[in-house]
């Protein structure tokens, strides 16, 4: 049982402030996850889930759940950022959507690091703040989210 866990993170001493990364996977929303997540998550809206009430608004087609992309945007950056080097997520601020997400979109998120600072009350972690931002695929800014992170320092012998 066990074994050893993948390590594709940055440890805190990977993540100066300014750093970028684009991240390598991007994804396709598709109905079904927004039927999914909406009804999942008991959100009733019908701008999610009803075509015929959606058709009738300025959008005139059912938006994607701001909360499934917001989860999505934070999902794409795992890999290459916080797998496996991360403690906890601590919080998300300065969350925004200056443009919807429909069916059919594909998201690329891009993080900044923002902040960064060894934690005063854990040895061996750092706070760390990631701004990530997610674009569609005609470049439009989707979401906007600054996750902080408790992030653990390089364990002595690893590369």
């Amino acid at each position: 049982m066990g074994g050893a866990r993948a390590v594709t993170g940055r440890w805190f001493e990977d993540l100066p402030v300014g750093a970028v990364v684009e991240h390598a996977v991007r994804r396709t929303v598709t109905e079904t996850d927004n039927v999914l997540f909406t009804t999942m998550t008991m959100n009733p809206a019908p701008l999610h889930l009803d075509h015929d009430y959606a058709a009738g608004t300025e959008f005139g087609r059912p938006l994607v759940n701001s909360m499934f992309t917001l989860a999505l945007v934070v999902g794409l950056s795992v890999p290459e950022l916080t797998l496996g080097t991360i403690v906890a997520q601590l919080g998300l601020d300065g969350v925004k959507f200056p443009a919807p997400v429909f069916h059919g979109d594909t998201v690329r998120v891009e993080t900044e690091v923002v902040e960064a600072r060894e934690s005063k009350s854990r040895p061996g972690t750092g706070l760390v703040v990631f701004e990530h931002r997610a674009f569609n695929q005609r470049d439009e800014l989707v979401c906007v989210a600054r996750r902080t992170g408790l992030m653990h320092r390089r364990p002595q012998g690893a590369s």
